[in-house]
């Protein structure tokens, strides 16, 4: 079975691991690159890293980052009184400078992350949405437009996410072997990642939303429990955008994209209001923090498909 995944965030990564797990499924996993930066001179793609790192079996404790990482440089650089709330660790800071490395050499961001899968020997493809820059960028109640990283990572997310835009996008194009992947993909599977932070910015890369529409089977796995985010602001942004609370909000954010949704057991309640949207509605245990949790899920949602 050829699955493709779109992917942001620690839920999907843990998804992409399960599915990866299987036998018999061929995973493409197309992943954000809205929170992509340039932070210490560094080109870091913290979305295409969680799912490298979490394939390999080597992400940090909280899902992102790697497990075990030291914080040599950035303990000298606070000596130096350089910002450091973005914090690298010394073997995730080798990932940024090959990447960026790479990078002024020339070779596309997809192409790097081929060579860093290639090391790690992943278990299934990871592509970047595009290669071309695009930035996710959210505008606050105070009316400022802040990056991606200034928002979730320096201000902790806190802010009223008031709207949000996709610098770059309008001329961006799919990475190679996107549009391939999801034209010849048996089933699409969105990973339980923040909609409009999380899968907005791949679906705005011009020709990818009309691909995954056209799709025989899109099946979105909610990131929502009792009508709330595990962690992260899912459920505060859908509402701060003003899309419907709960999982209709998740079904109204995918409109016109999704056959199914799969929602997790504390929300088994909602199951007639959303099959009432014209979606398949299935209910499962969405939580899945290790390999043998996620790929149980995993066969659950191929036996579905």
């Amino acid at each position: 079975m050829r699955l493709v995944m779109l992917s942001g965030g620690v839920g999907g990564a843990r998804l992409a691991r399960g599915l990866a797990a299987l036998d018999g499924v061929e995973l493409t996993v197309v992943v954000n690159v809205g929170d992509d930066d340039e932070l210490y001179g560094l080109r870091v793609s913290p979305d295409i890293d969680t799912v490298t790192y979490t394939l390999a079996g080597i992400e940090g404790p909280q899902g992102w980052g790697l497990t075990n990482d030291s914080h040599v440089v950035m303990n000298h650089l606070d000596d130096f009184g350089v910002d450091t709330r973005f914090r690298i660790g010394d073997g995730d800071l080798a990932t940024n400078l090959y990447r960026t490395i790479r990078l002024r050499d020339g070779a596309s961001l997809s192409e790097v992350t081929g060579e860093i899968s290639a090391v790690l020997d992943l278990p299934a493809k990871i592509l970047p949405a595009t290669n071309e820059p695009l930035r996710t960028e959210v505008l606050t109640e105070e009316d400022h437009w802040l990056s991606f990283q200034d928002y979730f990572v320096v201000r902790g997310h806190e802010d009223e996410v008031r709207d949000l835009r996709f610098s770059g996008s309008v001329s961006a194009s799919p990475a190679p072997g996107v549009s391939e992947a999801i034209a010849n993909a048996d089933a699409v599977v969105i990973g339980p990642s923040n909609p409009p932070l999380s899968i907005w910015p791949i679906l705005a890369v011009p020709g990818i939303s009309d691909l995954v529409a056209a799709a025989h089977r899109v099946m979105a796995v909610s990131p929502l429990f009792g009508g709330r985010a595990l962690k992260g602001p899912a459920d505060r942004v859908l509402a701060s955008l003003g899309l419907p609370a709960g999982n209709e909000g998740v079904v109204a954010a995918y409109d016109g994209l999704i056959s199914d949704l799969v929602i997790d057991q504390s929300d088994a309640g909602e199951r007639g209001r959303l099959t009432a949207l014209g979606v398949g509605v299935h209910v499962r245990n969405t939580r899945f923090p290790d390999l043998p949790s996620a790929r149980a899920f995993g066969e659950w949602l191929v036996d579905l498909i």
